[in-house]
């Protein structure tokens, strides 16, 4: 495991992801979201959380190529749409404050850091999406040939369950009995 950009992936680009989760459930946290923004926003974050956690599963597990790339890119786009429907419907209902912002730019701009990483690691398999008759494109769901270490893929996918889906989901939760209290 010598490639830099793989380093970079698994050693700085997903625990700055993970770090900037965290931080933000913090921010929504000591928004009080239950009965400002509720259920609606948590459900939003938790759609969010689905459309970056798809490509890290698929790039954690399986070869990438053009499918994966291709989905990811897919699922990028999909989440900046979404994180601007967050972002309108957050601050019609509740304070979005400066540290909040600033940490949804990381969780905006990350995705995009990774995958600007993956296409360079994967540069025939993209370009392949691309370019007719040249360099054909894989869409096959193939394991890794040479798997990332086990310990690092249950490190990183018990913390993104444990610290990142699982506040998410008690945050939703809440939302639903604060709404349910208010009714």
């Amino acid at each position: 495991m010598t490639d830099p950009t793989l380093l970079i992936l698994m050693y700085f680009v997903i625990p700055v992801w993970l770090a900037a989760g965290i931080a933000d459930w913090f921010c929504h946290r000591r928004s009080n979201i239950s009965t400002t923004s509720g259920a609606k926003e948590s459900f939003i974050h938790l759609l969010m959380f689905a459309e970056v956690g798809i490509p890290l599963i698929l790039v954690l597990i399986f070869e990438v190529n053009s499918l994966i790339i291709a989905l990811c890119i897919v699922l990028f786009f999909l989440h900046e749409l979404t994180a601007m429907w967050d972002v309108s419907y957050a601050v019609s209902k509740r304070r979005v404050g400066p540290l909040e912002q600033h940490i949804h730019s990381f969780l905006e701009m990350i995705p995009l850091l990774a995958l600007v990483l993956i296409i360079a690691r994967h540069w025939e398999q993209f370009t392949a999406l691309f370019t007719p008759g040249g360099f054909p494109p894989d869409f096959t769901l193939q394991l890794k040939a040479s798997p990332l270490p086990i310990t690092y893929l249950a490190t990183v996918l018990f913390i993104a369950l444990a610290l990142e889906f699982t506040p998410y989901l008690e945050e939703f939760i809440r939302g639903i009995r604060a709404k349910k209290g208010n009714t």
